[in-house]
């Protein structure tokens, strides 16, 4: 059977040989191609953590669980020591203040300084608050996932079982409006999750990774939370695109050998889709190739 990392390899040469090269909102410019899509059977406990380079899965879990909690404010990622959003609010404070604070300082602030972070930390309303309090015209906060997890377990055969982020009225407060913007479940006659990630914008070098990881900590936490068994993670992407700034990273990634998947699996089902932590999944059999590192555009 055909190592299902390629499609991403794939999907990564794609782009460098036919990708559209344009200017993007960030200024650093990107070769894009528009629509994609991989397939990943998680049904055998295998899950796409990539092996042509090393994926830090915690970082991309624990961002996953905060999105859960209904945050919008870095410090309690910076808590758990994820700093993959300081970028977008430490810009922000540079450009209001003038101050040339490097990122470690702000980042410290933010742990240290409760008052700061409050000012300073916010997101504005971004991922969480819309999956967990969408509000409406009449005030009313909608729980997406709460109502996601009910229709589940009583009506699996449902084809209304998604959340989304893409709230319209909001665009406008978000640090970075909704990458990965909807999520869709589907339940098979046999009891397993389906999910159908849509993916409006992906930065094929650094984020699709992580996005993979953590559709797939979702996936796993739903199933369960549902009695049901991990099927398929479909992933759909529209601007497909790599940096200008991430080509020869691509090719280091293309010109790998991708290596056994490891599996993932959570250790205890708790009462709740709120009450997992990190120390719940358990990784095994990751032997990757090393890391490749890369400049984030903000």
């Amino acid at each position: 059977m055909r190592h299902p990392e390629l499609q991403y390899l794939d999907l990564l040469s794609h782009v460098l040989e036919n990708g559209d090269e344009r200017v993007d909102r960030t200024g650093v410019g990107t070769r894009s191609v528009f629509g994609a899509m991989l397939r990943f059977d998680l049904s055998n406990g295998t899950v796409p953590i990539l092996t042509t380079k090393r994926v830090y899965w915690k970082t991309a879990v624990k961002e996953m669980l905060w999105f859960l909690t209904g945050g919008t404010n870095i410090q309690p990622l910076l808590n758990e020591n994820v700093r993959i959003w300081s970028d977008w609010p430490l810009a922000t404070y540079r450009r209001e203040t003038g101050d040339t604070i490097s990122q470690d300082a702000f980042e410290q602030r933010i742990v240290e300084d409760d008052a700061f972070a409050a000012r300073w930390g916010e997101l504005g309303p971004v991922y969480g608050k819309q999956w967990r309090r969408w509000q409406g015209p009449d005030g009313k906060e909608h729980d997406q996932i709460a109502t996601l997890v009910q229709t589940l377990r009583e009506n699996p055969t449902s084809r209304r079982m998604l959340f989304h982020g893409w709230n319209v009225a909001e665009l406008g407060s978000m640090a970075l409006p909704p990458c990965h913007m909807v999520y869709q479940y589907h339940v098979t006659s046999d009891g397993r999750l389906n999910c159908l990630l849509f993916q409006r914008s992906v930065d094929l070098l650094l984020g699709a990774p992580f996005n993979f990881v953590g559709a797939t900590a979702l996936q796993l936490m739903l199933a369960q939370q549902s009695d049901l068994r991990p099927g398929e993670l479909v992933w759909v992407g529209g601007d497909a695109h790599l940096y200008l700034n991430h080509l020869e990273q691509a090719r280091e990634q293309i010109a790998r050998t991708p290596r056994p998947l490891p599996s993932m699996r959570l250790a205890r089902k708790p009462q709740s889709i709120d009450g997992y932590s990190i120390s719940d999944f358990v990784v095994e059999g990751y032997d990757p190739h090393a890391a490749i590192k890369a400049p984030v555009a903000v």
